[in-house]
Formats: structure tokens, C-alpha cells, sequence
């Protein structure tokens, strides 16, 4: 009887004690080259998740563009190819239309979590792509319009602008020619003169070397950066409740990296200056043209895709 009683208790000890699943490993890829501006907050959540999720999830960064090209990456994930991007919305507007609003929050990413705002963003990405909206890093930094030539106003007509879906409606209405161009493409358009001008955020012309083409920087800034780690859905609903909730816990480490981003843009504005990038500066009614053709023209195109979506999201982006 003792040696029964024994037994027992010895089963129901290894009935309760917990378990835990085997340390599993995500392929990733990035739609920016690995070692620029844009890649290196995801290089250093990845090397936080190496670092600290030892036994629980790991992370195999396979590459950049070189890897998977920008503007498939997104699909990539959606299909399982990788299991994670690191990709701006605006890089797969051709699976999620709606998904060209997230440049037009003017809040944090923190703040939209505790004003529901990210939850329809995250469901938006499960519904029509099948993955997991993870993380947002670069809603500190703001876009420009760089150019070869001067402007005098927030007139652009007769201009060739390099554009992606992030600056298309704005630049239109204002007059440009728009071409669309892969990013290491640029250096060369403008060099032979095939395009006057570029929209990039403050951070990353010194380091793609296009500062050696541009003269001029428009200010003010519009929008905010948007760059997601999203998750293909499928791997994400195998994780365990452990897994994902490491996971949360690295996003929030590289959603708090946006903060320092404030000091590395009044850095780059001045290595900007110093490389010999002039700023033209809009005022009064012309600075006021310029901003509110941003975003009036920026949600006029997310009404058009789907007015109830931008009825949500409109009120907890600002």
C-alpha cells in the first residue's frame, strides 16, 4: 500500500509540474539592406531575442533584400516563406490596401495600443494576409521631399519625383510626374538626371550616399515611418502561450527604441546641413498647403479603399 501511495504521488507530481515546449526558431527576413537604418532596430530585437530567449525562441535572420526582395517580403510571410518580415506596410499595399494609413498616425505606437488603434491594425493583418502585426518601430521619424533643385512653394509641377506608395496621393496633388524605383536604384536616377527629387524619411540619405546627389531638403516634415515585424499567422498560433508572450516582451523593447530616434534625427539634420543639403523651409499659407495636403490627400485615398476602416482609424491616430 505504501509503495502504491508512492507511486501516486510520484504521478501526479510529473502531472503538475510544468512543461515546457522545445526552444523553436523563426526565419526572418528584412526588406531593408542589413546594416542601414532602417534594418538595425530589427538586427538589435533580433539579437534580444537571441540573447534572452535561450530555450524559448530563436531567431534566424537569413538576409535582407538580397534574401527576399522588398516588395515580396510581405508575401513572403503571409505565405510562410519566412516566418518573419521586417517590412513596412506600405512595401505590400497590393495584399493590404488599408495598410498605406499607417503612415498618417501622428501618436506613438504605445499610445495606440491603449486606445485600441493597434488591435484593429493586428486584426486588419490577420484577416486579409494571414499574419501577426508584432511590432512598429519609427513613429518618431518623419518623411521629407529631398530634391536636385530649388522650389518656391509647395508647387511641384514639372518635377520627376521618385515615390512609393507612402507619398503617391500628396505628390500627385501637388503637381509631380511620379516613377516608382527600388530604393538602390535611386543613386543613379538622380545622378543621370532622370529624376529631380525623392521622398525618404529624416534618417538614412547620408547612409544610402544619396546626399552626394541632393541639394536641397523641404521642410516641414510630414507623416511618421512605419516599419512592422509582422509574423505568418500560422507559426504564430503554433507558439506557445510562453513563446508569444516573449515575443509581446521584445516588441515593447524595440517599440521603446522609438524615443531615442528624436536625438538620432536632430543628429542627422545636421550631418545633412554639414554635407551641403540646404533646407527650404514652407511658411505661413505655403507650409500650411504642404501639411494639409499630406494628409488630407493621404486619408482621401484610405476613404476610397474603405471608408468604415478609416472611420476607425482616423480618431485613435491623432
Amino acid at each position: 500500500m505504501i509503495r502504491s501511495l508512492w507511486l501516486g504521488a510520484a504521478a501526479i507530481a510529473v502531472l503538475s509540474a510544468p512543461v515546457h515546449a522545445e526552444e523553436v526558431t523563426l526565419r526572418a527576413a528584412s526588406a531593408f539592406g542589413l546594416g542601414t537604418t532602417f534594418a538595425k532596430p530589427f538586427e538589435s530585437f533580433v539579437d534580444w531575442v537571441n540573447e534572452n530567449g535561450k530555450g524559448v525562441v530563436q531567431i534566424d535572420l537569413v538576409g535582407g533584400p538580397e534574401a527576399v526582395p522588398p516588395f515580396e517580403l510581405g508575401n513572403a510571410v503571409s505565405s510562410g516563406v519566412v516566418d518573419m518580415g521586417n517590412v513596412p506596410a506600405a512595401f505590400y499595399t497590393n495584399i493590404i490596401p488599408e495598410g498605406d494609413a499607417l503612415k498618417l498616425a501622428t501618436n506613438t505606437i504605445q499610445e495606440q495600443r491603449e486606445n485600441g488603434c493597434f488591435e484593429i491594425v493586428d486584426n486588419l493583418h490577420r484577416d486579409k494576409m494571414g499574419v501577426k502585426y508584432l511590432a512598429r518601430f519609427g513613429d518618431r521619424i518623419p518623411f521629407h521631399l529631398y530634391l536636385t533643385k530649388p522650389v518656391e512653394g509647395p508647387d511641384l509641377s514639372g518635377l520627376t519625383i521618385r515615390t512609393t506608395p507612402v507619398y503617391q496621393a500628396m505628390f500627385a496633388a501637388l503637381g509631380a510626374n511620379l516613377v516608382r524605383t527600388a530604393p538602390g536604384d535611386v543613386y543613379t536616377a538622380l545622378e543621370r538626371g532622370t529624376i529631380d527629387g525623392y521622398g525618404w524619411p529624416s534618417q538614412g540619405v547620408l547612409d544610402l550616399g544619396w546626399h552626394e546627389q541632393t541639394k536641397y531638403r523641404v521642410d516641414p516634415s510630414f507623416y511618421r515611418v512605419e516599419v512592422g515585424v509582422i509574423v505568418n499567422l500560422e507559426k504564430w498560433d503554433s507558439l506557445t502561450d510562453e513563446q508569444r508572450a516573449f515575443l509581446d516582451k521584445a516588441a515593447a523593447e524595440l517599440e521603446a527604441m522609438n524615443e531615442e530616434s528624436v536625438a538620432v534625427n536632430a543628429k542627422e539634420d545636421a550631418a545633412q546641413r554639414e554635407a551641403g543639403i540646404e533646407v527650404i523651409e514652407f511658411t505661413g499659407a505655403d507650409s500650411d498647403k504642404w501639411i494639409g495636403t499630406a494628409y488630407d490627400e493621404g486619408w482621401a485615398a484610405i476613404d476610397k479603399i474603405d471608408a468604415d476602416f478609416a472611420a476607425k482609424l482616423k480618431p485613435c491616430f491623432n
